[in-house]
């Protein structure tokens, strides 16, 4: 999903969110953008990601949305726990190692598009809440900002505009409905600076 599968090249959440913040900030800073993040990948692909980009560590903001590939995939639960929070670490160190930096994100749900919706969609939208479940309390419990985007997408039978045309991702407007959820989020953040 960070990736902005099958939109425009600006069109996805990152880059929706680095246009508005170019715009609050117009006459302050450029702002930079480096997505990590691959279509399909699960925290462990994103882990080694990591390890072979290595990251710098003076961001200013940092993003993490990762899940649903564990959950397509049928990859044991235990997994995404251990990984999830080893991914929430490496994200803090990217920002200096600063918590109040970084916005984790709930999954998606594709239970509510054209791929998802003949596909047990109930099993679905049960293994996503078990996931976003997971983040959220981790987050509540370590004083970490946590973003629920999920019911946006659960929108994407009733308003198709919020499906992209592979019948599968969120749109452009469904990245936009991310953004006006992240964008005071990531101002107050970055106003802490």
């Amino acid at each position: 999903y960070t990736i902005g599968q099958a939109v425009c090249e600006t069109c996805s959440f990152p880059q929706q969110l680095r246009q508005s913040l170019v715009f609050e900030y117009s006459d302050r800073d450029t702002i930079d953008l480096k997505v990590i993040a691959k279509t399909g990948w699960t925290t462990s692909d994103l882990l080694g990601a990591i390890q072979t980009d290595d990251p710098a560590t003076d961001f200013d903001l940092v993003t993490l949305l990762i899940g649903v590939n564990n959950q397509f995939q049928s990859r044991p639960f235990e997994v995404y726990e251990t990984e999830f929070v080893e991914l929430v670490d490496k994200a803090i160190s990217f920002v200096g190692g600063d918590p109040s930096k970084l916005i984790v994100m709930s999954i998606p749900d594709y239970a509510f598009t054209p791929f998802g919706e003949f596909r047990n969609p109930s099993r679905i939208s049960a293994g996503i809440d078990r996931y976003n479940n997971y983040a959220q309390d981790y987050c509540q419990d370590n004083g970490l900002s946590y973003a629920y985007i999920t019911d946006i997408t659960r929108e994407g039978l009733d308003n198709p505009s919020l499906v992209a045309s592979d019948n599968l991702h969120p749109s452009t407007q469904a990245y936009s409905g991310f953004v006006e959820r992240l964008l005071p989020l990531a101002l107050a953040k970055l106003e802490q600076r």
